[in-house]
């Protein structure tokens, strides 16, 4: 299962990588995929506030697809063991900042908010740490809108003034526990753009 398509041969090469490193750590695809894919929804969303670019974009799409590879030592802790293998394996053609970005993205996608008590997340520049809150918490967003693995959310649109970010999110079924998850993990998003966020859940 692959949503996402790249045409220059330094991305494809990438992005196969990461495709194979996530198959190797016998990664959940369905979920996975479709939450990498709703943190890209958010991204274009939210471009005319962030401003960033492809690559930036294309960092987002390589941590939400790596992610979860952590759980091939169990869920607990399993946000640090992923940073650890996208810090350490030798499969992902990654330049050790490139490395430290989209581990620290992968890593705060649950639990625990950016700190300087952190290693990797202290290694980088100060330009470097706000991009980590950006993506990171596109990111964080994205896996708590999946929470029960269902793809319940299956659409988003997002709405912004200078206090607040509306966020409408497409549903289908029951997706009170998603709810209740997005509400408690849209903190590092707010904090990145520095507004409020209002989730609103439609059902189709």
């Amino acid at each position: 299962m692959d949503d996402f398509k790249f045409t220059d041969p330094t991305v494809v090469r990438t992005w196969q990588a990461a495709l194979d490193l996530a198959h190797t750590c016998n990664y959940e695809a369905a979920h996975v995929h479709h939450v990498t894919w709703l943190a890209v929804r958010l991204f274009d969303e939210l471009r005319p506030l962030h401003g960033l670019d492809s690559h930036e974009r294309f960092l987002l799409q390589l941590a939400g697809i790596l992610h979860d590879i952590g759980w091939i030592e169990g869920g607990k802790g399993h946000h640090k063991v992923s940073l650890r293998i996208i810090l350490t394996t030798p499969l992902l053609p990654l330049s050790h900042g490139e490395r430290l970005l989209v581990g620290s993205i992968a890593r705060y996608h649950e639990q625990t908010l950016p700190s300087l008590k952190h290693d990797h997340y202290a290694a980088l520049e100060e330009s470097q740490r706000a991009l980590v809150h950006t993506l990171g918490g596109m990111l964080r967003l994205a896996d708590a809108l999946d929470y029960n693995h269902r793809r319940r959310v299956t659409d988003l649109t997002c709405g912004y003034d200078e206090e607040t970010i509306v966020i409408r999110c497409l549903v289908s079924g029951d997706v009170r526990e998603e709810k209740q998850e997005a509400l408690a993990r849209c903190d590092l998003l707010a904090a990145a753009f520095e507004r409020r966020i209002t989730l609103k859940f439609i059902k189709r």
